[in-house]
């Protein structure tokens, strides 16, 4: 009979500690600079790729576009291209890119609310 465990008793086994865990990708592209931050973008609806550009300073259209095609494929961003001239595409949340945008976004809050005392403290 196969021994019952719990989520936080399976997360301590430590899966994601394994080098062929198909979850450190997904971790990578949702925890990297750019992902968060598109996670963060698009929790306040559909915007354009120039849209999110010029809403994230800092980013090249490549790396947007990169993480963008990374995102939609774990299944966090949905991409709609509309048959119009010129061409005009939308990127949103999926209902699970709203999930994981919130964790990241619990993250980043915590950051700024504390970036003063990161900044400050002292010396190990």
């Amino acid at each position: 009979m196969k021994e019952k465990t719990t989520l936080s008793e399976r997360l301590a086994r430590g899966d994601l500690m394994e080098p062929d865990c198909p979850s450190r990708g997904v971790l990578m592209h949702v925890t990297s600079r750019w992902g968060v931050l598109v996670l963060i973008a698009l929790t306040t609806g559909a915007k354009r790729f120039s849209e999110l550009r010029r809403g994230i300073g800092g980013v090249s259209e490549r790396m947007l576009a990169q993480t963008l095609q990374q995102l939609e494929g774990d299944g966090f961003v949905r991409r709609v291209a509309y048959q119009v001239v010129p061409p005009h595409v939308e990127y949103s949340l999926t209902p699970m890119g709203l999930e994981v945008a919130e964790k990241v976004r619990g993250l980043a809050d915590w950051i700024e609310l504390n970036i003063e005392r990161i900044v400050t403290r002292e010396p190990a």
